[in-house]
């Protein structure tokens, strides 16, 4: 529930002041003026104010995905809606309760209709006649069948009671965009009121998912009973001077409807119903189908009377371990039959399978499946199968020109003039075209390579660099002792390949300063050998030849080595403190010396080396010598839909040298869903504890120069309703870590948001890059951006699949007072310093790698042990006290690194493709094709 506006009797004028000032607001013909900041005191913010507008970088002119509208004028009544005998109804069923009660039951009441967002909250643009009380209660009858079908059962009643909890004068609204309010409750309460009104007419007519709807005018079949439907997101956002509509394309991936049986064959890729019988389904398979599909509401179909046929909605719950021929059930009037032989004898349809298992529904029915069918537009809301993520990365991406050309056709989908909530609440959307915004496109940093390079320093084109001729900054220690571990067959992995992996490996080190030279510490395996034994036998191998342990493993993987993966980094990261490189077999035979290439940049860190520095002359604000600077970045991950009993993972990461180019990193597990850091005052004083060891021990750095002065701490995964907590919980822990450690440095707090909808575009091609998207350090902080609070906008990364998405950056705590251009330089710089890539990536090195360390989590746990880090088979709800002791078991069997990876950056992978598909399609775990972690 969105919080309350003025409570009833306040003011229902729309006077005030005119719109424009200081804050930007429209001016004559519709152009936006543009100005400072807002100045007005009065104003409170939950962040930091916005202290000026950037001016650095050269001009852009690019298209943003969203359409101005206007606010309405009138007064708008916002009423609760409960219902007092029913608790948490599918949305769904609520909208269909409300418009039978609208259209059906008191339509004289709701003239002209409300609109209503699917649970509790009902706003009207005239005060509903509920006299003095302000409330009503009213007994709608719903059918369980559908309008165009018969339903067998009585039509149901439902109570629900409406009460009228506030007006809101969209005035706040006008004054909070040209800065002449602050973001209040009213403020929030208002922008609700708005994005119900434009969601109403879709949700009523379209399958919808929060603040997205799908049509089946795009879909595409991937197999597995799934299909693809194109949808539409659209919010409403307030920028600068204006009330903006933001539109995106999304996708949902949509249960196939027709016959369950053919989706049930069609999941466990089968032909024929008789390859479901008990005796042909292995119990894996059943337990897969049955997590599968248990939530599937489905339709059952029944000849009546006169030839009519009745149709009733039930949710599956779970299949029976029996077949229909052997599930037998009670009869009323005495005596049990078998499902088969009822519907045989008493319904008079013998079943073509009776061999094959019923469904079981809510209500403890037993269905045969050949008698169910799925109904069409129904969301999966369950984790992707790993197997389809390609398919949805394939359906989902698209290049910029051709999405925007996509939500441009979306507009008539969503037909805003023809839509009578729209009308009715007096919003006009400028639907002629999307907003033409103003961009800047950053000066990239140069950064700098080590001795021997023949380009010591190099400034990036568009986010993108090479290695050819440069040697690391700092290389490792030479590398004399390694082993070379292949889990494969000889016949698929012959001597030859072993031979031309050692030769690409040593000489892509080599060609970049590392010195290491070839092993004859070569194993083979396979995947039924005990992993760590054998590792550790290999061990001792290099022991008794070097009298030292090895300084690397390198380990040769199979297609689908996952588990081995497992068990080989918790060997190195957690058992033993050796840094391991895996492989794929299929990728590393006859590699291109590219490959190699991309290997050493994870080998060198790993191992303790320096990849690259930005150089100094380009980030005085980091590598000021006087203002020793910590930058950290936090990530808290959490478990995928239905992993009921899996808890979340956090992370943070901060620099250790003067150049924020050597991380460290630390890692917990707390509450499921806790988006708060619970342990950041232990993992803080873990991390700024290195720091002043690094600068001491390592830099040489004396007495308090050894202390940071200042900390920057970008915080990754933060809805906008959490950015409060971030001030009042984690803050106050951070501060306490410096407190306690004797350091008082100033803390500046950034939030990374990564989950909107917001897209650049440019406006000419002969702006765009060769994926035709904006260039690396495009930047907005003017038309979209908060109109009072200190944010923007920054595309860091060159394009390489579909539309790039700029991160958004929200500053919360600014005890540093940097400049808007500081700020944006700083967090542009930063995403250059990602050790793994010689690309920029998408949001600062830090932030990225603190949603890496978040990932490998569960490379913590002891893979000889059982741990349910996937949820739980049924998808039921765990009980909290369940939870609880689930949550101690996985703090116990959470294992800390070993103490020799604890100053190493073993958390050096490649997964930037991996995390663009997560937060796509929410996939918790994804193996990218091509050099495993």
């Amino acid at each position: 529930m969105p919080p309350r506006a003025a409570p009833r009797g306040g003011p229902r004028g729309v006077g005030g002041p005119a719109r424009g000032g200081r804050g930007g607001g429209a001016t004559r013909g519709g152009a936006i003026q543009i100005g400072l900041p807002s100045t007005y005191s009065h104003i409170t913010t939950v962040g930091v104010r916005r202290p000026n507008f950037g001016t650095g970088g050269r001009e852009l002119p690019i298209f943003v995905n969203s359409f101005i509208t206007t606010i309405p004028e009138g007064v708008i009544h916002h009423y609760d809606v409960i219902s007092p005998s029913e608790k948490n109804l599918p949305a769904r069923l609520n909208m269909d309760i409300i418009k039978q009660l609208q259209t059906v039951a008191a339509p004289e009441i709701f003239n002209p209709r409300a609109v209503y967002d699917g649970r509790k909250n009902m706003f009207a643009v005239r005060e509903l006649p509920f006299g003095e009380t302000g409330s009503h209660e009213a007994s709608p009858l719903l059918s369980d069948g559908r309008a165009e079908t018969v339903s067998s059962r009585a039509p149901k009643v439902y109570k629900v009671r409406l009460t009228k909890v506030a007006e809101i004068n969209p005035e706040v609204l006008k004054r909070f965009i040209d800065g002449e309010q602050s973001h209040d409750n009213s403020v929030l309460t208002a922008i609700t009121a708005l994005n119900v009104v434009i969601r109403m007419e879709p949700t009523m007519k379209y399958p919808f998912n929060v603040r997205s709807f799908f049509t089946d005018r795009e879909t595409k079949d991937i197999g597995g009973g799934l299909q693809l439907w194109r949808g539409y997101f659209q919010s409403v956002r307030p920028g600068i001077g204006q009330m903006l509509i933001n539109i995106d394309i999304s996708t949902a991936t949509m249960y196939k409807s027709g016959p369950l049986l053919r989706v049930c064959l069609d999941f466990l890729r089968k032909d024929h119903p008789s390859q479901m019988s008990k005796q042909n389904l292995p119990e894996r398979d059943f337990l897969r189908l049955q997590r599968f599909i248990s939530g599937i509401r489905i339709i059952t179909a029944q000849p009546g009377a006169g030839g009519r046929v009745t149709q009733t909605p039930r949710v599956i719950k779970k299949l029976t371990r029996v077949s229909a021929r052997e599930e037998m059930f009670a009869l009323r009037e005495g005596g049990t039959i078998s499902v088969a032989d009822y519907f045989r004898q008493i319904q008079n349809r013998p079943l073509q399978f009776p061999d094959i298992f019923c469904a079981e529904v809510g209500s403890g029915a037993k269905i045969p499946l050949e008698l169910c069918q799925v109904p069409p537009g129904q969301i999966m809301r369950k984790q992707i199968p790993p197997e389809k993520t390609k398919d949805v990365l394939d359906f989902a991406t698209k290049r910029p020109r051709d999405r925007l050309e996509s939500i441009k056709n979306g507009l008539s989908v969503l037909a805003y003039e023809q839509s009578e909530y729209v009308r009715q609440f007096g919003m006009n959307v400028a639907t002629a075209g999307p907003l033409r915004v103003q961009a800047r496109v950053l000066k990239p940093p140069t950064l700098r390579y080590g001795p021997g390079s023949k380009q010591p320093t190099i400034v990036p084109n568009n986010g993108s660099w090479n290695m050819v001729d440069k040697r690391f900054y700092r290389p490792t220690d030479p590398v004399r002792r390694w082993a070379l571990v292949i889990f494969e067959s000889q016949q698929r992995f012959p001597p030859p390949a072993i031979n031309d992996v050692m030769k690409g490996l040593v000489d892509g080190c080599k060609e970049v300063g590392i010195q290491i030279e070839t092993t004859s510490i070569v194993r083979y395996a396979t995947g039924h050998t005990k992993v760590r034994d054998l590792l550790r036998a290999v061990g001792g191998e290099c022991i008794q030849k070097f009298q030292h342990p090895p300084q690397l493993f390198v380990v040769v993987l199979p297609e689908g080595g996952n588990e081995i993966y497992t068990e080989v980094k918790f060997f190195g990261d957690v058992e033993m403190g050796i840094p391991t490189q895996c492989m794929k077999s299929i990728k590393c035979s006859r590699a291109k010396p590219q490959y190699f290439a991309n290997v050493s940049l994870k080998v060198n860190v790993k191992m303790g080396g320096i990849n690259t520095i930005p150089d100094p002359s380009s980030i005085t604000v980091l590598t000021d010598p006087h203002m020793p600077t910590v930058v950290m970045g936090a990530d808290v991950i959490h478990p995928a839909p239905g992993s009921d009993g899996r808890p979340s993972f956090t992370a943070l990461v901060g620099n250790v040298d003067s150049d924020t180019a050597k991380y460290v990193a630390d890692s917990r597990v707390q509450t499921s869903r806790q988006e708060m850091i619970a342990d950041l005052y232990e993992m803080s004083k873990h991390v700024l504890t290195m720091y002043t060891r690094y600068r001491s021990n390592v830099e040489k750095k004396p007495g308090n120069m050894s202390l940071p002065k200042r900390i920057i701490f970008y915080r990754d995964g933060v809805s906008e309703g959490q950015f409060k907590q971030v001030l009042e919980q984690e803050l106050p822990l951070l501060k306490k870590a410096c407190q306690d450690l004797r350091m008082d440095p100033k803390i500046t707090i950034i939030v990374v948001g990564k989950r909107h909808h917001v897209r650049f575009f440019p406006q000419s091609e002969r702006d765009a890059d060769k994926s035709g998207n904006c260039p690396a350090g495009t930047v907005v902080d003017r038309e979209i951006a908060h109109p009072t609070e200190f944010d923007f906008y920054l595309q860091s990364h060159g394009g390489l699949l579909g539309t790039s998405r700029p991160a958004h950056y929200s500053v919360r705590a600014f005890e540093n007072n940097f400049s808007a251009d500081a700020l944006q330089s700083l967090s542009f710089a930063l995403c250059h310093v990602y050790a793994r890539s010689t690309r920029s990536v998408s949001i600062p090195a830090p932030v990225y790698y603190a949603d890496i360390v978040c990932s490998r989590a569960k490379n913590h746990f002891d893979p000889n042990e059982q741990w349910d880090l996937i949820g739980t088979d049924d998808g039921a709800s765990v009980d909290t006290n369940r939870a609880a002791d689930a949550l101690d078991k996985f703090q116990r069997g959470f294992k800390p690194l070993h103490a020799a990876q604890k100053t190493l950056m073993y958390f050096s992978v490649n997964i930037a493709l991996y995390n663009c598909i997560k937060k796509l399609i929410n996939v918790s775990q994804f193996t990218v094709i091509g050099i495993v972690p």
